[in-house]
């Protein structure tokens, strides 16, 4: 009978930007993928939003999410495939975390402020903070600059 190896893991997911507009679903994923291999998530926190050194499927932008986690090493293939198939994700990177301690893995826990900014995302109206949604992009400027010239 084969010995069950647990080892600690560190995974990097990246996703569109679009998924800003919804954190809890790329959460959600991230979770989903994680729990069908029989992982316990020890940290889950969204890393980054950054401009891509190079176009992945039409983004120039994405959304970075690190997690750190626990599962046996036969299952950890399970979940490296679902990452692959997933259409959700545009890449996704997983290594042995065994350059990290117990302790930093726990201080890397962000989903309590992933809670808070996705309420807060909720809370706020969809143009607010947007110059380009309320008009304010370069045929605006333009506008405005045409009239401060008239008066």
């Amino acid at each position: 009978m084969a010995e069950t190896r647990i080892n600690a893991y560190e995974g990097m997911f990246l996703f569109p930007q679009t998924v800003s507009a919804d954190l809890q679903s790329a959460t959600d994923h991230v979770l989903e993928i994680l729990a069908k291999g029989g992982a316990e998530v020890i940290s889950l926190c969204k890393w980054d939003e950054r401009r891509l050194a190079y176009d992945i499927k039409g983004n120039k932008r994405g959304v970075y999410f690190l997690t750190y986690f626990k599962c046996d090493a036969q299952k950890l293939a399970l979940i490296e495939r679902d990452t692959r198939l997933s259409e959700k994700l545009l890449r996704s990177m997983i290594t042995r975390a065994d350059h990290v301690s117990a302790e930093q893995m726990s201080a890397m826990e962000g989903r309590q402020q992933l809670a808070d900014e996705i309420a807060l995302r909720k809370t706020q109206p969809v143009d607010a903070g947007s110059d380009y949604a309320a008009g304010v992009g370069s045929s605006g400027a333009g506008t405005e600059a045409v009239s401060v010239e008239a008066e």
